[in-house]
């Protein structure tokens, strides 16, 4: 499993990661529901197969209790992120997600996470949304700096995007940044190169892009920019469409860890043998963005 170094953390990461939000159980959303056995299966499958960077959040359902259950003797073999500033409210057939931004909600959070994954320590704690204005405003990021004094935390990030992110990076606190970054939707890579050039880590969430065309939810207008893009012409034998994805994604070199979400082990086999085959030559890299480019040069101006 290849690594890069996660900015200032100066830690270690493998390229693949692994997002919990599968693991949320019943009465949540979706269809995808995973018991008891698959869960610990497939966490530990994940450890086995030497992923290191685990991502949950208070906001999906039972995923960090499942984690702490089925992985608390493992701790020291992965990096663990959670999120802050989630307010979840849990209905009879649907999980309502919900943020607030005090700190009492950020304090609460961060008790119940330690407690959930059982652990006494998180990696990394990220705000999950929020602006600049607000974290500011209200001492936030002032606490999580205070978490992270008392070793309760070991970094602090931010998972953002547009509009919100170009100001949360002015404030270069934070030592990583979650972002949204696929080839089929790219508006965020010139906040992907401009944080990973200022130091921090750089996680990227939906990089498969919940597997293009071939997916078991389907994305419309993802489908669409594939397309019209013509990247079924960058197929070779043997290729899936996710695996193109992922490589494209794994291409880029600001891009530290991409953390992909599977609860099944044939996808995540899938993944794993996708990470293995590496980046794409560059040519092909530019090609594919040069062809997504024009397809949404289009579109503005249609």
């Amino acid at each position: 499993m290849q690594t890069r170094l996660l900015g200032r953390t100066k830690q270690q990461v493998t390229q693949l990661g692994y997002g919990s939000m599968g693991l949320r159980g019943p009465a949540t959303w979706g269809v995808r529901v995973v018991d008891e056995s698959s869960a610990d299966r497939m966490l530990n499958s994940v450890l086995d197969a030497g992923i290191n960077f685990i991502d949950t959040a208070p906001d999906y359902g039972i995923s960090e209790e499942r984690i702490g259950r089925y992985l608390r003797r493992r701790r020291d073999d992965f990096l663990l992120a959670t999120k802050c500033g989630c307010d979840p409210l849990q209905h009879e057939d649907h999980l309502e997600i919900r943020h607030t931004w005090t700190r009492q909600r950020i304090r609460t959070n961060l008790e119940e996470s330690l407690r959930r994954l059982q652990t006494d320590m998180i990696d990394l704690l990220q705000f999950h949304g929020g602006d600049a204005d607000t974290l500011q405003n209200e001492g936030l990021i002032d606490l999580l700096l205070e978490f992270r004094e008392r070793g309760l935390i070991r970094w602090l990030g931010i998972s953002s995007s547009l509009p919100n992110l170009p100001k949360l990076l002015q404030l270069d606190v934070f030592d990583t940044v979650q972002l949204p970054w696929s080839c089929l939707d790219p508006r965020h890579a010139p906040l992907m190169d401009q944080a990973a050039e200022q130091g921090l880590g750089v996680i990227v969430r939906g990089g498969i892009a919940q597997g293009g065309p071939d997916a078991e939810i389907q994305r419309p207008l993802l489908n669409q920019v594939w397309e019209q893009a013509g990247l079924d012409d960058f197929l070779s034998s043997g290729m899936s469409r996710a695996e193109l994805l992922l490589r494209c994604t794994l291409s880029r070199t600001s891009c530290h860890t991409t953390i992909v979400g599977t609860c099944n082990p044939e996808h995540l086999r899938e993944n794993l043998r996708a990470a293995e085959h590496g980046p794409l030559p560059a040519s092909v890299l530019q090609e594919i963005e040069d062809r997504v480019s024009k397809v949404q040069k289009g579109k503005a101006t249609s």
